[in-house]
């Protein structure tokens, strides 16, 4: 099943997204609510509040009093992460409960008030956050819920700022417009992102660009790399190494808009193991066939390599498996550190790439044709490695 989560801050309309994904067929798991559940008079979970706070806070009716809890744990770190400890292994467990009873073919998505600052967002296959201007948000607050702007400041401080969840998020939904656009909004990016991921997370199939088309820089590359990473360590485990390789790792180089991953492994029988399934799993399945890299300089055999690439119809990747310290593992970090470094090179490297994107746009033959570049450049830079003391 497709796994999002959706956040926001409070006032955002994030409630409004869900209940439409809701009518649009996905399973919504709504931890606000989940929260209300595990602490209902009569559970396991209040009764471990009250024998922590006291009876305090408690109302009248013996039910969870929030303000009177909020009161004592608001500005005590100490007594946050007590209460912490109390609810969200709850939480987490009814999530768990409720994710592994939807369909195998549901869009399960995670309506996650604090997603971001639990740093819940690995977990996810795509991580949808919704957006609206503060004075937007001030406006609905007092609107809707007849708060006073002391109170839906500090509520909306109390969260991690816009940037820290636009850093997280794989799509972002603005909405400072009417009811009508964000049901528009949500509808495209059902159809035309969440059934196709969907479909091919379920028959494990990678999305690949047929034609090559390249385009300007991206300032957002890095940060998509590092959000696609984060994903990768935690289906991978362990201490795996990843970096960012490619194009795209290279600032000011036009390059198709594909991010390119380097996964290091100890070796390819590692690669072959529960680590491609648990990589599956998370949204990369691996392409089928043998995979290699060319030897630079040509002659020598063929470096081999696992490849695997995204579900996601939004953001295609390519994930090159490599053993530790292998040619094709150091050649990789090799290329992209020199070009970095050398603004002639990256300047020549690019006018090769327009020439036969032009010429060549099928990926298959616009690779091959790179190869003599390559050729020259494994020199250079190999030489540029030796003056520097260049280590991968």
């Amino acid at each position: 099943m497709l796994r999002v989560g959706l956040t926001g801050g409070i006032g955002s309309g994030k409630s409004a997204v869900s209940s439409r994904l809701a009518a649009l067929g996905a399973v919504v798991v709504d931890a606000d609510r989940i929260a209300r559940e595990v602490v209902a008079p009569g559970s396991e979970g209040l009764a471990e509040i009250v024998a922590t706070f006291s009876d305090g806070v408690l109302d009248a009716d013996g039910a969870l009093d929030r303000a009177a809890l909020g009161a004592v744990v608001f500005g005590d770190e100490a007594a946050r992460r007590r209460l912490e400890a109390i609810t969200h292994p709850r939480v987490r467990a009814r999530t768990a409960e409720l994710v592994a009873g939807a369909p195998p073919d549901a869009v399960v998505v995670n309506d996650v008030p604090l997603l971001v600052e639990v740093g819940l967002a690995p977990t996810y296959h795509l991580v949808l956050v919704v957006q609206a201007a503060v004075t937007t948000r001030l406006a609905r607050l007092a609107r809707d819920r007849g708060m006073d702007r002391a109170e839906a400041e500090r509520r909306i401080a109390a969260q991690a700022d816009d940037a820290r969840r636009q850093a997280a998020a794989d799509v972002l939904l603005d909405n400072d417009g009417t009811l009508t656009d964000l049901h528009a909004a949500v509808d495209t990016l059902w159809h035309e992102r969440l059934l196709p991921y969907e479909r091919n997370v379920r028959e494990h199939h990678a999305v690949r660009p047929e034609r090559v088309v390249l385009t300007e820089p991206d300032p957002t590359w890095p940060q998509q790399y590092a959000r696609l990473a984060a994903r990768i360590r935690h289906a991978a485990g362990g201490d795996l190494r990843v970096d960012h390789i490619g194009s795209t790792a290279v600032p000011g180089l036009a390059a198709k808009d594909v991010i390119d991953i380097q996964l290091t492994v100890p070796s390819l029988a590692e690669a072959d193991g529960p680590l491609a399934e648990r990589l599956t799993d998370a949204g990369f399945p691996r392409l089928p066939g043998d995979w290699w890299d060319n030897p630079r300089p040509p002659g020598s055999r063929r470096w081999k390599k696992r490849l695997h690439g995204s579900a996601d119809p939004g953001r295609p990747v390519y994930l090159h498996v490599r053993v530790a310290d292998s040619p094709g593992w150091r050649y990789a970090l090799l290329m992209r550190d020199h070009l970095r470094a050398d603004p002639g090179q990256r300047a020549a490297y690019l006018e090769v790439k327009r020439e036969l994107a032009a010429s060549a746009p099928d990926s298959a033959t616009y690779g091959t044709l790179k190869d003599p570049w390559f050729d020259e450049e494994h020199l250079r830079a190999e030489e540029w490695a030796a003056q520097t003391g260049w280590r991968p």
